[in-house]
């Protein structure tokens, strides 16, 4: 192999190193120089991805409820997002609204189907976003009120109100569903029938999808309807009331208590009272000293006007006028009641309520009274806990009377008022009230029954006497004021024979035992519990003509009675016509045992 010439090696290594040198040249331009050598290409970074959650992924509202909403969002610094209900920016009334702070509120209607997506969109990124499936629900309903509060035993019709009420609601008695009727959303309207008196609650279930139920009101069941009607009692002074009996079979004062067992202090109270008292007929025919002789009242109908009453002494317990009570009815000890207690008690036919007054004196237009109070005559109404009536007991006067009409049709089917000169600070039901006047511990309680012995031989009394013996026997007397010892209560009348009653006070007070007292009320454990609500007064129009009827609405719960000041007086139901000549404020009153509550509206009349 020939050998590269010296020359041609020399070359060889010039051209290397100028290619060389060419090469560095070319890097240091593209490095610093301002040459026309390109860059090499620059590697591109991945965008990152936005992404939108919405928690809870799932939820469960109940129509007309609010709920809320959070959305997540990453992949960007815009975490500002947009929200919709199934594809609409900020949703509908059918689906559901939502606001830009998640805040979704579901209709109050259930569309379908009950279930709708509320979805969160990226602001920045609007391919991206998160949602959340929710089911709609039935709302829970809710009580203000029931009409009638207390019925009778037997078939029964009933009136709810309330809000949230659907299609398909139920009425519930007890926790058993009764026959009902959706009137509106509202009001509902059941029937039913109960077998025996107590205390029932109400409520209303709301069906699937998500079945719910109210809180509970109480629904009073008395015991067996009137044998007679209330409309039927005869009217005017004495009246005789054709076999109507005030309150229901099951009322402590219509309560036989032949068989009840007798008190184990008995002895020691019947030792206190005075064992040789002896029973006096304070009633008869007559009068005696310019007066007539026992608690006269009257039956009244609807015909009768109502009278203004102003309290004196305890208006704070009182039940407010107006009354259907005449300017002219009898005041007890009439002609001449002089100062006494001057009761008077009226019946109202028409509605069958009864009014009673005590120390009452009429004025040109109005009654002034100490105290006073409504009874309803087909319910066993309670007077609140430590108020008094027209009877320092708390108790209605009218139930205890013995009654020329009763005696004369052969019974009596009810306790008997009595009084005694000494009774302790303490009460048992039916008592509400005491007004002691005694520390002795054997000192009687306001409401104590006696009875007189089943022993007790009653044959050598007339028959007119007899019938108050046997009711002495089977419903005993009732403790309902401070008065002479074992003076017994009745209704004048000039049929009686004074002579004959005058018998009655061979009767001792040893002949009669206590029944049990229990449960026995002192200051220490009066009851407790909550006073009625009255909620949606409201008026038909609040700004009309002189003259002009207006009607008058409300709700109540947990009402015993519920009397409309002035113009109306008591009232069963939720609604009143008045017909105010000047402007005029009208009070509902709604009481129970626990106390009573008012609400007034005012009607501007021009």
């Amino acid at each position: 192999m020939k050998r590269k010439s010296r020359k041609a090696t020399k070359q060889l290594k010039m051209k290397e190193i100028l290619l060389l040198w060419a090469l560095l040249r070319g890097v240091v331009c593209v490095a610093g120089c301002g040459g026309t050598a390109s860059a090499p290409p620059k590697t591109q970074l991945p965008r990152a991805s936005v992404l939108v959650s919405v928690s809870p992924t799932t939820a469960n509202v109940r129509a007309g409820d609010s709920y809320t909403f959070q959305a997540s969002v990453s992949g960007t610094a815009n975490t500002s997002v947009t929200w919709s209900v199934n594809g609409t920016n900020g949703g509908s009334s059918a689906t559901g609204t939502i606001d830009a702070n998640g805040n979704y509120t579901a209709p109050t209607n259930l569309p379908n189907p009950n279930t709708v997506n509320v979805k969160a969109m990226s602001v920045a990124d609007a391919t991206a976003s998160g949602a959340s499936s929710v089911t709609l629900m039935n709302p829970t309903p809710t009580i203000t009120g029931i009409n009638p509060a207390a019925t009778n035993t037997g078939n029964f019709t009933l009136t709810v109100t309330g809000s949230k009420f659907v299609s398909g609601a139920k009425v519930l008695l007890n926790g058993s569903a009764l026959s009902t009727t959706a009137n509106s959303a509202t009001q509902l309207t059941a029937t039913g029938n109960v077998a025996s008196a107590g205390m029932y609650s109400v409520s209303v279930l709301n069906p699937d999808p998500g079945s719910s139920t109210s809180s509970s009101v109480n629904l009073t069941v008395n015991g067996a309807t009137q044998t007679a009607s209330c409309s039927g009692m005869t009217l005017g002074q004495g009246a005789s009331l054709n076999g109507f009996r005030p309150f229901p079979d099951d009322n402590l004062w219509n309560k036989d208590i032949s068989a009840s067992p007798a008190d184990a202090n008995s002895n020691a109270i019947i030792t206190f009272i005075g064992t040789g008292v002896a029973v006096h007929a304070d009633f008869g025919a007559g009068q005696y000293q310019g007066s007539t002789i026992g608690i006269p009242y009257t039956v009244v109908g609807a015909q009768q006007s109502l009278t203004p009453i102003n309290y004196q002494a305890y208006g704070s317990e009182s039940d407010p006028g107006a009354m259907p009570i005449s300017l002219n009815a009898p005041i007890e000890g009439y002609p001449n009641p002089g100062t006494g207690d001057r009761h008077v008690l009226v019946l109202d036919n028409a509605n069958c309520f009864l009014y009673e007054l005590f120390s009452s004196y009429p004025q040109s237009a109005a009654w002034n009274a100490d105290s006073g109070a409504v009874w309803d005559l087909l319910a066993d109404e309670q007077r609140p806990w430590t108020w008094t009536s027209a009877d320092a007991a708390g108790l209605p006067i009218f139930p205890g009377l013995v009654r020329y009409d009763e005696v004369a049709a052969g019974q009596i089917h009810h306790a008997i008022r009595f009084t005694a000169s000494k009774s302790k600070a303490a009460m048992t039901p039916p008592a509400s009230h005491w007004a002691g006047n005694s520390t002795d511990p054997n000192a009687p309680p306001m409401g104590m029954r006696l009875r007189l012995k089943a022993g007790f031989n009653a044959s050598s009394y007339s028959s007119a006497n007899q019938v108050i013996l046997a009711a002495m026997k089977k419903y005993g007397l009732i403790l309902a004021d401070n008065g002479s010892s074992m003076y017994i209560s009745g209704a004048p009348d000039d049929r009686w024979d004074n002579n004959d009653l005058h018998n009655l006070g061979n009767l001792k007070a040893s002949d009669f035992e206590v029944v049990q007292i229990t449960p026995l009320y002192t200051s220490a454990n009066v009851p407790s519990g909550v006073a009625p609500q009255i909620s949606n007064l409201a008026a038909s129009s609040t700004n009309v003509t002189a003259g002009t009827s207006v009607t008058l609405s409300w709700q109540t719960m947990g009402a015993s009675y519920v009397i409309v000041s002035p113009e109306v007086g008591a009232v069963r139901g939720t609604s009143a016509i008045v017909k105010p000549a000047a402007t005029t404020t009208y009070t509902v009153y709604a009481t129970n045992a626990f106390g009573q509550t008012k609400l007034a509206i005012t009607i501007t009349a021009h």
